[in-house]
Order: structure tokens, then sequence, then C-alpha cells
């Protein structure tokens, strides 16, 4: 779920000013997966910004104090959210961790890079929700480590439905500055979009893996 309306607003919006998140329902983008796709976002944009990394570091920072408590240590997921869970962690003022997504091959074979000790506990960041699972394995390294996993935030979620399941199932709090709803909301009344286009945009997101086939 959103942390609130205001911060979903305005996220959205400075994503799409600084085109890390693009909208073209008449030529969709393909997916590494394969889907096909009216949207595409690329949250890593953000760290290129200095006022808008500040403002994305900065309500991630009072939201997890919000919803979570101050955690001994802040986690992100590679590679994506290395760099804005890095901020996070610095303007907090705790440890940084980052998980691969699977060991290395070679050396300590670490999966969990950083220093971490049993029982403590760590909010995870991320940049983007699609299904979840990438994020989900993350979260289950960090259980391996004997850590406790208060929650986790991304920057945006598509907000599909196998997500919130996923997360349900691993009884994972998730909680995300931006959505899909709130993103379509603003892209129609900033003239991002047009409502012909916003109908494409929701269709989408009923059916992505069969959409346009």
């Amino acid at each position: 779920m959103i942390f609130n309306k205001d911060t979903a607003e305005k996220t959205a919006e400075l994503l799409l000013q600084i085109n890390a998140i693009k909208l073209n329902p008449k030529n969709p983008f393909t997916w590494a997966s394969g889907w096909h796709s009216p949207i595409y976002c690329d949250n890593r944009l953000v760290l290129s910004f200095p006022a808008i990394r500040n403002f994305i570091r900065e309500e991630f920072s009072k939201h997890i104090e919000k919803e979570f408590g101050k955690p001994d240590v802040i986690a992100g997921v590679a590679t994506g959210a290395i760099g804005i869970g890095m901020l996070v962690a610095e303007y907090m003022g705790l440890p940084f961790v980052y998980v691969r997504p699977e060991p290395k091959k070679h050396g300590r074979q670490n999966q969990v890079e950083g220093f971490l000790q049993k029982g403590q506990n760590v909010v995870v960041v991320e940049d983007l929700i699609s299904t979840g699972n990438s994020s989900l394995l993350a979260v289950e390294a960090l259980k391996d480590a004997e850590v406790h996993v208060k929650g986790m935030v991304a920057i945006f979620t598509y907000g599909f439905d196998v997500a919130t399941e996923n997360f349900k199932k691993a009884n994972v709090d998730l909680h995300t500055l931006a959505d899909y709803s709130h993103l379509l909301d603003l892209a129609v009344a900033k003239n991002y979009i047009t409502e012909k286009e916003l109908k494409t945009l929701q269709e989408w997101r009923e059916s992505p893996s069969t959409w346009n086939v």
C-alpha cells in the first residue's frame, strides 16, 4: 500500500518529469519477461537528479520510522536499490547492507554484503515492485541470516494481484511511495496521457501477461 496520497502524487509527478516512468500506449515496450507493456519504469534515474533523490530519501526515511520504528539496519536490493538504500541509511544514521540475487560464486560466497548481526531489525529498500519474486528472495536471504525483517519499502509498484498475493504469503509488510493507480490519475490530470490512452493503460493492468499478444 502507499504511505499516503500526497506522497504518491508528488512521487509520481517527479518520476514522470524525469522520464523514470515512460508511458507509451501507442508504441509498447517489451520487458525482459517478454511481456508487452505501455509503461516502462527505471527508477535508477532518480540518482542523477539531486533534488529528486533527496525527496525520495527523506520521504522514505520519514515513513520508515513512522511505520516500522527506527530499524538497526537498512538493506538495499541489488542492484537497483543499492544507491537509494544507501542514501536512506546515511540520512537515518544507520548501517547499510545490500542483498545480491544469489550468493557469489567465489570468495566468501556472500549473498548479503555488509556487516549484519543476528537478531537485528532490518527494513528493506527496493526501487520497483512487479511480481515481487526477486524482492522476496532478498527477504529470504536476510531471514537466513537470522535477522528480523520489519518490512519493505519501494519507490513504485504496478500493484499486480500476483505481487499482493506473494507478499501476503510471505507475511512481508510492503509500503510504497507511489503506485500505478495514482500514477494514472496524475498522468491524466497533468496531460501526460489522454482519456483514450488511460483506458489502454487500465486494460494492460488487468492482464499484463496477455495484453497486446
